[in-house]
């Protein structure tokens, strides 16, 4: 698997509000076997930070702590998780928001604590997971221990700690301007399982879950996931976006009942169906990513990804999903990286392939040393850097 698979997904006309565009998504037919509830957190999240090896850090109000279980913490704003439920017995969840300020509140305290991103119930077929934060740590995580051996141009410091910490900035659904209204105005279609958010026509995520009673539970969360700061920026910035619009003209014969304009109403659904598929997330699903498995419960399996980091100007996304044996998708949530993400993705990737070797990555790139110094240190990695090293290098390459 390299590509991300929405058969038997469809779409349906956008709804749009200023410069955001909600493009629904339905299912014929529900995935059966799995269904998603909501779990919110409260009190018995814990609030201290660091670990004995450092910790990922997104910094976003309001911070809560993950022991990740390896001596690592992973702190970020956490409003809620996502039980994934494959018993079969398709149990109501009660639903609970999640409040920032002085006042108690309105969740069930977790009473233990949480030791890995995704982890499984004691003695039952469910699965608790932290939306988008398994993805984040995925990509947090990219070469996080640094350079495998002490070339010159390296501290010590950074064979020692690597990337520790690492730190990426991301905002809360409810500081993209205009989607708190979209998400709360629009009219949710019969059989949604999904949304695309678009801000500025440029491509925020993609949401999607098994069944359409989950994603009325789940479809006010989307205020509270996480949005790149590429899409923050389009969202303030960018003008308002064309609303969708289907003009049935009486041709030839004409429209002579409800049921030829039922036909005509369809046709133009169909007609904008395409165009979308031709214009809008075709990045999404025509890149190749690496996809790493987290979890497998029964006949689905729960993956995070990566994106190639190609610079070529396409979007790129990180994400997780859950697949059923057909491999087509049950559950998908993404995070679309900036430019600046990219750019650093690309180089550590580029870096590791080289065994940090600075002479070599720059020959591979096919620029100078000092450059690629420089985009290092550009990047937010300078402090990786010895500066006594640089120097001797550079003498070294002079002399030669």
């Amino acid at each position: 698997m390299t590509r991300i698979d929405l058969t038997g997904l469809g779409v349906r006309p956008a709804q749009v509000w200023g410069g955001v565009r909600l493009v629904p998504l339905v299912r014929a037919e529900p995935v059966g076997g799995l269904r998603l509830h909501r779990e919110a957190y409260g009190s018995g999240v814990r609030r201290d930070g660091g670990g004995r090896d450092g910790g990922y850090v997104s910094h976003l109000s309001a911070p809560s702590s993950v022991d990740a279980g390896d001596g690592t913490v992973y702190t970020s704003y956490i409003p809620h998780g996502f039980v994934a439920d494959w018993s079969g017995t398709d149990r109501e969840e009660a639903v609970y928001g999640t409040r920032l300020g002085d006042g108690p509140p309105a969740t069930v305290p977790l009473r233990a604590p949480h030791h890995r991103f995704a982890k499984r119930r004691r003695g039952e077929r469910r699965l608790r997971f932290l939306p988008l934060h398994l993805a984040l740590d995925g990509y947090l995580s990219l070469h996080f221990g640094g350079p495998p051996v002490l070339w010159e141009e390296w501290s010590r410091d950074a064979l020692r700690r690597g990337l520790s910490p690492r730190a990426e900035a991301a905002y809360a659904g409810v500081e993209v301007p205009g989607l708190a209204e979209a998400l709360r105005i629009f009219e949710l279609h019969p059989g949604q399982c999904g949304v695309l958010v678009y801000a500025a026509d440029a491509l925020a995520g993609a949401f999607v879950v098994p069944h359409p009673e989950d994603y009325r539970l789940l479809h006010p969360t989307l205020v509270e996931d996480l949005y790149g700061e590429q899409v923050h920026q389009y969202a303030h910035y960018g003008a308002p976006v064309p609303d969708f619009t289907a003009r049935i003209r009486d041709g030839a014969g004409g429209i002579r009942n409800l049921a030829d304009l039922r036909a005509a109403a369809r046709e133009q659904e169909r007609r904008w169906a395409e165009a979308h598929d031709g214009l809008m997330g075709r990045d999404l699903l025509e890149t190749p990513y690496a996809f790493e498995r987290v979890y497998r419960m029964g006949s689905f399996a729960l993956y995070r990804f990566l994106p190639p980091f190609l610079r070529d100007g396409r979007e790129q996304h990180i994400g997780e999903l859950i697949t059923d044996h057909k491999g087509r998708t049950a559950y998908l949530k993404t995070f679309r990286l900036s430019d600046a993400q990219v750019r650093r993705g690309y180089l550590l990737r580029r870096l590791a392939s080289c065994d940090w070797h600075v002479g070599r990555a720059a020959e591979a790139l096919g620029t100078a040393p000092e450059e690629l110094v420089r985009r290092i240190r550009a990047a937010g990695f300078g402090e990786l850097l010895d500066a006594h090293g640089l120097a001797q290098a550079r003498r070294k390459r002079q002399e030669g």
